[in-house]
């Protein structure tokens, strides 16, 4: 999940199938990318990062595992 991603597009009140729609991908792509269920290309990423002038690796950091957190090793 990409919660940057999300937020971000949220703050500025973009909606999902109007970025879609303005990079040429589909609806179902960019939900997938921004709820984790598939991994942007590079290319994707780059041009997804272009779209909303923020960094790419900022905007594609991705949050830790429920499972992950709060368990000390």
């Amino acid at each position: 999940m990409y919660p940057n991603f999300k937020l971000h597009i949220f703050k500025l009140g973009i909606h999902q199938n109007q970025m879609a729609k303005d990079l040429g991908f589909s609806d179902a792509l960019i939900s997938k990318i921004i709820h984790g269920y598939r991994e942007p290309t590079p290319a994707e990423k780059k041009q997804i990062a272009a779209y909303l002038r923020v960094d790419e690796r900022w905007l594609f950091e991705k949050c830790e595992s429920p499972s992950r957190m709060g368990h000390a090793e």
